[in-house]
């Protein structure tokens, strides 16, 4: 059989293994949290910021933050990390997350 009949037409689909995160970025805590505040999924939940609750919420970099806060989800982006940190704030990935492999 000739190969431009072995090959599959249609071509491949991520959309069953991508992994969906709840999105929120660094300059929206401000809105939200006052300072020395913890955010993590119990309270994200509780103020109605996330409105899924079964994804993993991702913290990603866009804005400014000067508020040192404490933060427990489970992925932070490498800028949002950054920004966090310089602002006095901590960054803990939970355990679910690492268990998953990521």
């Amino acid at each position: 059989m000739p190969l431009y009949r072995r090959i599959a037409r249609r071509g491949f689909s991520n959309e069953r293994f991508a992994k969906r995160f709840e999105i929120i970025n660094v300059g929206d805590l401000a809105n939200w949290y006052s300072d020395g505040d913890a955010v993590n999924a119990e309270t994200l939940v509780a103020k109605g910021i996330v409105k899924r609750r079964g994804r993993p919420i991702k913290v990603l970099g866009k804005g400014v933050l000067k508020l040192k806060v404490t933060v427990e989800v489970d992925a932070v982006s490498q800028s949002a990390r950054e920004k966090i940190k310089e602002a006095g704030g901590t960054v803990t990935i939970t355990e679910k997350a690492r268990s998953n492999g990521d």
